[in-house]
């Protein structure tokens, strides 16, 4: 038998136990499977009362793919695709890479068009300190860099919603520092992106941005959120990768449903569909 510890001993052993830290103190006790509904309580309050401070009334949602690069940077990567290739002219892991690489080089005037996007609403709603039609989007790279971009270069607000991954997800550098915030749980996450939206503009991406894209539809279908413009950007990608008509065809959509989204093609025709939409003057580029 060990002997029994002195007083202070003991006194010191309740001091180091875990069970005398202040739970809002304890990080290994929050993280435990027992406390999960507690953790997605804070995922909601804390963004929540963020955003309220800073006077966010209103928000446009950009979703889009992290690899929908800036015009130099696909260049650059062709290039590299393309001196591997002369390399070793048989390989089909490198022809498969040029392959890719030129399909993101004819991609990249999306970010341009995603940038541009941003600017015009930034610019046509945050006047005189009032924050409506804030721009918010995942806050990785591509398509989402681009649309916290054009907020900043406007001397605007914008909003990044990251998510924990096992390949770590970082914010770009164009969010507003304090309207960046970070999340575990997708559920939590998809629910801030559409509390305030006014619109939703959905920039060519894959399974991360058709996730988002029908989790809105859904919600619309069912009217189970606010009535909102949502918009597939760039028409000929999103008709080759969706067909919506044979859905509807086959009889698993309503016709009706195919009025739940529409198409755009530029920046500004994007924009005039929600200033329409929500009354304000349609702008003449």
């Amino acid at each position: 038998m060990p002997p029994e510890p002195t007083p202070e001993e003991n006194l010191q052993q309740i001091i180091d136990s875990s069970s005398y830290v202040l739970p809002e103190l304890d990080s290994a006790f929050l993280q435990t499977d027992d406390l999960r509904g507690i953790r997605l309580m804070l995922e909601f309050h804390k963004p929540e009362l963020h955003l309220k401070k800073a006077g966010v009334n209103s928000t446009v949602i950009v979703f889009g793919g992290t690899q929908i690069i800036p015009r130099k940077l696909a260049e650059t990567d062709l290039g590299l695709a393309k001196k591997e290739l002369a390399a070793e002219p048989d390989n089909p892991q490198w022809q498969r890479r040029v392959q890719r690489a030129e399909s993101r080089l004819a991609k990249a005037h999306y970010y341009d068009e995603a940038r541009e996007f941003s600017r015009l609403v930034s610019t046509n709603c945050q006047i005189d300190g009032h924050c409506d039609y804030v721009v918010v989007t995942g806050g990785g790279p591509g398509i989402m860099e681009a649309g916290n971009r054009g907020a900043f270069e406007a001397g605007a607000k914008s909003i990044g919603l990251n998510i924990t991954l096992p390949e770590e997800q970082h914010p770009n550098s164009y969010i507003t520092p304090d309207l960046c915030f970070m999340f575990r749980y997708f559920a939590m996450r998809k629910m801030h992106f559409l509390l305030r939206a006014k619109a939703l503009v959905v920039f060519p991406g894959g399974f991360g941005t058709l996730d988002e894209l029908f989790d809105a539809l859904t919600l619309r279908q069912t009217n189970r959120m606010q009535v909102i413009p949502i918009i597939l950007y760039g028409s000929e990608y999103w008709n080759r990768v969706i067909d919506f008509q044979f859905l509807a065809d086959e009889g698993v959509i309503r016709d009706e449903h195919l009025e739940l989204f529409q198409f755009a093609d530029s920046p500004e025709e994007a924009w005039n569909i929600i200033a329409k939409y929500h009354g304000h003057p349609v702008s003449d580029f």
